[in-house]
């Protein structure tokens, strides 16, 4: 069998899991949608995927406790009834689900938001409420009542939440909890509200109920916990009646980043290691983590007794039937870019997935067999081609894919050479596999034209984006992106003219000098400032950065700060990574000329050299549409999607959610 430790079965005494794998929680924004039959669907379908546990996204136990006002939970008969169409469609899958219990504490957005003292959060604008001793009971209260609605409601088992910086975390470092009363002051003072919390869930819902406890093994924060710490709570908690640890990792508010793409592989998992010989009770490990192989290693190196994987679920729910079948290689890949999961939640907006669009659209979107098989050529086998193909074979149609370039990948083969996107080769391969195993007919180098199109009964044209004309005097003497990303050599001092998307990136590869921090370790954590939390407290130090391999500026026309723009959830790591390296970083700045001496630059009215040897033009991107125009001339159909269609603020999320939508349809 494959993966013989990840699908082993795990006996919980009046539970036994039917593998290791734990599908963790996320907020997806489905069950503030009120479409109970869509949120049941969306589980059931992992359910039917193989998974052994899911967990929901959080459940708010009370109104202040939401993550923001109207946050979904338990409340009334009605609330049950629905979370009843969820269990019971899951357990119709052969699936087990819990529901996790999500007090926010003063990341609440809300300004009646309450904590263990009136200490702000710095990624929140409301000032919590000191509880005093009748809230805090009323919290308590109030967990243990959801959790035994949850029970009524038909879950298997609760997640109670105290990691990452919400309510009971908060309680248990002085970085928050300022308090001199029973409930703060010592550690055990500090931890008597998350052990107390554990110990009243088990009391309203029995013993043949799971109960995980969510437990922070690094704050990363100053003032977080220390390892003895983590380790004295972790043993309090499974005496009060924990069923299973759950890993947490990071508080949001943390200057670490923790799911990034640029994250190292199980970077956090020795610390699952390290705390499982210390408790009786089972231990999940959890954080960037998205193939079973890794998952295999972590169980055999006795890292944990299960491994939890949230966003690997949304980019395919069959993961686990695959990985048992020996089609891995077909599983479709977590990136974790955030783009469309943790952006979007953050956003207000429903989670979905670049890599997968039907994910939480599973009742919306539909891949069903095509009614009549149509001839379909495709031109380009970037992103939003390849989905196109992939969708449309899969539906029964006969697709051909042109491409006028050696290899697929289209963009997203620059993209890979960017130190920290390493996951993007991961992406093409799959994007690959899967092409090859729809049926999909691949002609590389082929410039397809007019002629080559005839007699087909649909056109789909993907052909991408070309650089923009920056208009700057002496532009000849730059460099474009895409010579750059494909190795073209570059001086020791660089400007780059654009700071979207692609000048960070060429930014962040140009500073790296071909070496990644990704695929090192202890390079990484030193670089973030990361360290050992039974050394420093909540396991951060300075952090450390090797030096740049470059000298860099960033600059953009736009009069604001560089970066405004990126991802909601990854923008602040990219800038402060730059800052690390020393890329000096400059908006409303007026490009004069490219020179034999430098970049002529104007900024706040001040005309000025910049002493560059190479200046790189990212100066944005226009649509290829040259294809596209002959066809109309020819009065032939064609459909325009990805780049082609549209080139501002292109990214792969939305290339691919074009060519998903098209090939659904036609």
């Amino acid at each position: 069998m494959p993966y013989p430790h990840l699908l082993s079965p795990l006996n919980l005494g009046h539970i036994t899991l039917k593998n290791r794998v734990l599908m963790g929680s996320m907020h997806t924004g489905l069950e503030e949608t009120g479409d109970w039959n869509r949120v049941a669907e969306f589980y059931a379908t992992r359910a039917r995927g193989g998974v052994g546990l899911m967990v929901t996204g959080g459940m708010a136990p009370n109104r202040e406790g939401g993550v923001f006002p109207g946050a979904a939970g338990l409340f009334t008969p009605a609330d049950i009834a629905n979370h009843r169409l969820v269990t019971d469609r899951v357990h119709q899958a052969d699936g087990r689900i819990a529901m996790q219990i999500l007090h926010a504490g003063r990341y609440a957005y809300s300004k009646d938001c309450v904590s263990a003292s009136a200490v702000k959060s710095p990624i929140s604008p409301f000032q919590p409420h000191a509880l005093d001793d009748a809230g805090i009971e009323m919290q308590i209260t109030d967990i243990a009542t959801a959790a035994a609605r949850a029970r009524e409601a038909g879950y298997d088992g609760v997640e109670v939440m105290g990691s990452e910086g919400y309510f009971l975390n908060q309680f248990l470092v002085s970085h928050v909890n300022r308090r001199e009363d029973q409930w703060g002051g010592s550690y055990e003072n500090r931890m008597r509200l998350p052990v107390e919390v554990v110990r009243r869930v088990r009391a309203a819902v029995g013993a043949d109920f799971l109960l995980i406890y969510r437990i922070s093994l690094i704050d990363l924060i100053p003032n977080g916990s220390t390892w003895d710490e983590v380790v004295q709570l972790a043993k309090a908690v499974e005496t009060a009646g924990a069923s299973l640890l759950n890993t947490g990792i990071g508080w949001h508010e943390a200057r670490v980043p923790t799911i990034a793409t640029s994250v190292p592989r199980a970077a956090f998992a020795h610390l699952t290691g390290r705390l499982r010989p210390e408790v009786g009770i089972p231990i999940i490990t959890s954080n960037r983590i998205n193939t079973p192989d890794v998952a295999e290693a972590l169980l055999v190196d006795g890292m944990a007794d299960m491994v939890s994987m949230a966003r690997p679920f949304l980019a395919d729910p069959d993961f686990v039937n695959k990985a048992a079948t020996g089609k891995a290689r077909h599983i479709a890949p977590c990136i974790a870019c955030n783009q469309a999961c943790l952006d979007h939640t953050f956003s207000g907006k429903l989670t979905s997935c670049l890599v997968n669009p039907r994910a939480c659209h599973e009742t919306v979107l539909s891949y069903d067999p095509a009614s009549a098989a149509k001839r379909i050529a495709v031109v380009g086998a970037g992103p939003a081609g390849m989905m196109t193909a992939n969708v449309a074979a899969r539906r029964g149609h006969r697709v051909v894919l042109f491409e006028k370039s050696g290899s697929l990948g289209g963009q997203l083969n620059l993209a890979r050479r960017v130190p920290g996107k390493e996951e993007f080769d991961g992406l093409v391969d799959w994007f690959a596999t899967s092409v090859a195993d729809a049926g999909v007919e691949v002609r590389l180098n082929v410039a397809a034209t007019v002629e080559d199109l005839h007699g087909f009964d649909e056109v789909v044209i993907a052909t991408g984006v070309s650089p923009r004309d920056p208009g700057i005097a002496g532009q000849e003497r730059g460099l474009s992106y895409v010579d750059v990303l494909q190795g073209a050599a570059v001086g020791r001092r660089v400007a780059v003219i654009g700071a979207g998307g692609i000048g960070f990136d060429v930014a962040e590869f140009l500073v790296a000098g071909g070496h990644s921090a990704t695929l090192d370790l202890a390079t990484w954590r030193k670089e973030w400032g990361v360290a050992d939390p039974a050394e420093r407290r909540g396991g951060v130090s300075d952090p450390a950065p090797e030096a740049a391999a470059r000298e860099v500026w960033l600059l953009q026309r736009k009069p604001e700060k560089p970066g405004r723009g990126l991802g909601k959830t990854t923008g602040w790591i990219h800038r402060a990574a730059l800052q690390m390296k020393g890329v000096k970083m400059l908006g409303g700045v007026s490009y004069l000329a490219i020179e034999p001496e430098g970049l002529r630059i104007l900024k706040d009215g001040v005309e000025q050299i910049l002493p560059v040897d190479d200046v790189v033009l990212c100066a944005g991107q226009l649509p290829e549409r040259g294809l596209a125009e002959q066809l109309a001339a020819a009065e032939i159909k064609a459909h325009v999607i990805g780049g082609a269609d549209v080139a501002a603020e292109l990214d792969a999320k939305r290339a691919i959610d074009h060519g998903a939508r098209l090939a659904a349809r036609l």
